[in-house]
């Protein structure tokens, strides 16, 4: 999953990865040089306190470094022939604390004890104001879940399994392949989004590349409601044997209904209006 922050100007991502948040060292780089941010962490990584540092960083948090290969490196730093790609030092020292990640948010990524050492070298004060609007994203991720968002998340999960299990009991024949049962769960899926959102995920992701996620992610309080609902009812359609196409119709109409109904409910308005203004409160 990833974040982005905006700090004085600059877009700096944040990838969250096995419960371990790396920022983004090509855009902190970018804030001083757009042009040559590649060039900058090279240079970063030829000082000698800066291999120091990564060492012991990855001795105290990673099994299966390669003490040898770093005492190479380590040696060798800060002569004026000493040159160090981030992919050198990973595939090398075998390092966990730099990541490279293709694709459209791509670039080299660190842990973010080691991002912070890197925008001190960029910037002191640069790297004052990346540590606080990291702080304000945690907490903003906190309240998020004390407001329970995503406890609701995990209700429409919770009213999924039984919704996959009435799939698996009535429409999936035995000794199924594993294979042809995703295929009949991912149709299903998409009838409930259908039904709820007028369109299938990928027709959402197509339409919305940039976004992470699905589109379940950026669902309302009300659509949420009204979606676990739905997921109840197509596993009693489900058992009582109506085809796809005649369930569709029918949760697309129960949907419509109940969002009507919720529309003006102030007790879900209230609630809506409090979740919004909680995460307003940060931005």
């Amino acid at each position: 999953m990833k974040n982005m922050i905006n700090i004085k100007g600059s877009n700096i991502v944040i990838l969250s990865k096995h419960d371990q948040d790396f920022i983004s060292l090509t855009d902190i780089a970018k804030y001083k040089d757009p042009e040559r941010s590649d060039y900058l962490i090279q240079n970063w990584l030829r000082n000698k306190d800066t291999i120091e540092f990564l060492g012991i960083w990855e001795k105290i948090n990673n099994f299966n470094f390669n003490s040898i290969e770093f005492d190479g490196f380590r040696n060798r730093a800060g002569t004026n022939s000493f040159i160090l790609t981030p992919k050198q030092w990973i595939d090398k020292t075998k390092a966990i604390g730099i990541i490279s990640s293709p694709g459209r948010y791509g670039g080299t990524y660190a842990h973010k004890d080691i991002a912070f050492e890197f925008a001190s070298w960029i910037s002191v004060e640069f790297r004052l104001y990346l540590i606080k609007e990291f702080q304000r994203l945690k907490i903003e991720e906190s309240e998020r879940l004390r407001l329970g968002w995503d406890v609701k998340r995990e209700l429409v999960k919770i009213n999924y399994k039984i919704h996959t299990d009435a799939i698996k009991e009535n429409l999936i024949p035995q000794e199924i392949s594993p294979k042809d049962a995703r295929i009949i769960y991912a149709s299903e899926a998409d009838v409930l989004n259908k039904a709820m959102f007028g369109m299938t995920a990928k027709e959402w992701k197509d339409q919305n590349p940039q976004k992470e996620g699905n589109l379940r992610d950026y669902a309302n309080v009300s659509q949420l409601v009204v979606l676990a609902n739905l997921e109840a009812l197509n596993s009693e359609f489900i058992k009582d044997s109506i085809v796809q196409e005649e369930r569709l119709i029918k949760l697309n109409k129960i949907a419509i209904s109940q969002m009507r109904s919720l529309i003006d409910n102030k007790s879900v308005k209230k609630l809506s209006i409090n979740s919004e203004n909680k995460k307003g409160d940060y931005k």
